[in-house]
């Protein structure tokens, strides 16, 4: 586990955004899980600007959502696949159909799980997993419980949850009560792991989740297993740290 504590928001984006771009120089064809929410806006605008200049393509390059709501629609503003379009892929050379965000309208849910497995099966391994934690240490929307699924699901979202996220919506009876997540299993069988984390209101939670002990009730535990996790903190994340 490496841990680096930032000063500023631009060193911390720049750092998480070189990250990235310096896998995908390397290796044009990597497959990356790639989140949502507050916490990685500026490092995908980083990215945009790197592709911009010409320091990176993401032609060949493959992409795994963590999550995404159960009845919004797919254009709706505050739906996962708006949010990545606005904020990368209508930016970049990704080719749309090497862009992969689980259906939270499928006729099926289970079956839309179990087509997305199937996906990430193909893909074989990602090579890096960019994840934010939640107020209650859930990361996707893998939620605290007494046991956690592997594979990608459905799940039911904590009050706790909802309530972080009604700042997005019009009120909090808008906010969705169930998304379809990864799994815990295959959010920790990515090679490599960069976790981000933002804002004084995380201090107590990401130092509990890398600190504490192994927990399903604290998901976030589980990354202390993975053998190349990556930390990214502002400085109010990590002032408990030092």
């Amino acid at each position: 586990m490496n841990i680096h504590t930032f000063k500023n928001e631009k060193e911390l984006n720049e750092a998480g955004a070189g990250i990235i771009t310096g896998l995908v120089q390397m290796q044009p064809s990597a497959v990356l899980g790639l989140a949502t929410g507050g916490t990685p806006v500026g490092i995908y605008e980083e990215l945009v600007k790197a592709h911009k200049k010409g320091h990176v393509s993401f032609k060949k390059v493959t992409t795994f959502n963590l999550d995404e709501y159960v009845g919004v629609p797919e254009n709706h503003p505050e739906s996962y696949h708006t949010y990545m379009k606005q904020h990368l892929f209508d930016h970049i050379d990704l080719p749309a159909d090497h862009a992969n965000i689980p259906d939270g309208n499928a006729a099926s849910l289970e079956e839309e799980c179990l087509r997305y497995n199937r996906e990430l099966e193909k893909a074989k391994q990602i090579d890096l997993q960019l994840l934010g934690i939640g107020h209650n240490g859930h990361i996707g929307f893998n939620e605290p419980d007494h046991s956690l699924v592997s594979g990608t699901h459905v799940v039911k979202l904590k009050p706790e949850t909802r309530s972080a996220n009604a700042r997005y919506f019009a009120s909090i009876d808008e906010v969705p009560t169930h998304a379809l997540t990864m799994g815990v299993g295959t959010i920790l069988k990515a090679k490599s792991i960069l976790l981000v984390v933002r804002g004084a209101d995380k201090a107590d939670i990401i130092h509990r989740a890398l600190t504490g002990p192994i927990q399903t009730e604290l998901p976030a535990t589980l990354l202390q297993t993975h053998p190349n996790l990556v930390v990214l903190l502002d400085a109010d994340a990590g002032r408990l740290f030092v």
